[in-house]
């Protein structure tokens, strides 16, 4: 008997560490297939948004077409195309493409407008600004979305920051002065690019909070937002175009009919479009505080490869505006993301979401 029980106790206990031998081994291949996705998501986002603003730097640097709304206009249009493309692959195949069925409503439309209008704002000064100031220097010109961030909320909702919030939009201005000085003294300043940057960063935060206020009617859904956003966007933009003289521009533009320069343009679209998918694949699988800083980190990289590809030389103290404006940012998240920890879930949720917006729209108005 006891030899019995020997054998019966040994082949358990070689079963049960056999077993805890494969739980090791799964808990090992499950890290490393998370790490490995966040990888390839991060790289993702990395990848479309700095091509998506050298492709559309670009569009907007071309000497002959000087219309930078219709550009705007185009890559709208190119939105609510692939919008209406993704709803019916999303249809036709719904295990692989989840996208919400979208159905043009006149008073969905009208609940929009005021918040198109900022979008096309935004959108519009950002390009301008990109136009302008090119893309070594867009970090900073387009630097007090922040600031105006805390402005504005304090302005028209009525929210109070805190002051070590308030120390890192400090820290902010201190590097965008330092950076226009500096910018100014290297003779490359343009100060229409700076007063077009300091427009969309009041159009970023205006847009995140209008967002606020119009998503319950559009079930909390981006994408739907996206559509009807865009779709007004197109209609508003036709008489802009008009009134700014763009149509004579494309008229005499001698390659109106060239397929690549379409091909460029639609291309410029899909970036636009795809931007918003990457952003909200980023914060699924890391979180809205990983994004901010992800996308910090992605403008610094941003910064550099524009200076290296032009082949330019800074100054210390240009370089140091550029980290006083990404550290800036960066704490100002780090504090906020401390101050929703202690607040009830339900404002940390829609404060994540509204994280995900501004994100989402900052980046796609480049």
């Amino acid at each position: 008997m006891n030899r019995t029980q020997l054998k019966r106790s040994s082949i358990l206990r070689m079963a049960l560490s056999g077993s805890e031998t494969m739980d090791r081994d799964e808990s090992r291949e499950t890290f490393v297939f998370r790490a490995v996705r966040i990888a390839a998501v991060v790289a993702l986002y990395w990848f479309v948004s700095i091509t998506m603003v050298f492709l559309n730097n670009h569009l907007l640097d071309n000497k002959d077409l000087d219309a930078p709304l219709f550009v705007t206009f185009y890559q709208c249009v190119v939105t609510v195309v692939l919008c209406w493309l993704m709803q019916l692959l999303s249809k036709m195949c719904p295990r692989l493409i989840d996208f919400p069925s979208v159905r043009f409503d006149v008073k969905l439309s009208r609940e929009v407008l005021p918040l198109s209008i900022v979008f096309i704002g935004m959108i519009t000064f950002n390009n301008l600004c990109l136009k302008h100031l090119g893309v070594a220097f867009y970090t900073v010109g387009r630097s007090l979305s922040t600031v105006f961030n805390v402005l504005l909320s304090y302005v028209i909702l009525k929210q109070t920051t805190s002051f070590r919030a308030l120390a890192c939009c400090g820290i902010i201005l201190g590097g965008f002065w330092l950076g226009v000085d500096q910018e100014g003294m290297s003779g490359y300043l343009s100060w229409t690019g700076v007063f077009f940057g300091v427009l969309a960063s009041a159009c970023v935060s205006l847009n995140a909070i209008y967002t606020k206020k119009v998503m319950p009617a559009l079930d909390g859904n981006i994408w739907k937002l996206s559509y009807y956003n865009n779709i007004n966007a197109c209609v508003l933009f036709l008489p802009l175009i008009l009134v700014f003289g763009e149509l004579g521009q494309l008229v005499k533009f001698s390659r109106l009919t060239d397929i690549s320069f379409w091909g460029m343009m639609t291309l410029g679209g899909v970036f636009g479009f795809a931007i918003g998918y990457v952003t909200g694949l980023q914060i699924k699988y890391t979180s809205p505080l990983t994004h901010n800083v992800s996308g910090t980190a992605k403008a610094c990289a941003q910064t550099v490869i524009a200076v290296v590809y032009n082949s330019s030389t800074k100054t210390l103290l240009w370089w140091t505006s550029n980290m006083m404006v990404l550290g800036g940012s960066s704490a100002y998240t780090w504090v906020k993301s401390l101050e929703m920890k202690k607040s009830p879930s339900t404002v940390t949720q829609d404060s994540a979401k509204e994280t995900l917006l501004s994100g989402d729209k900052e980046d796609q108005g480049v």
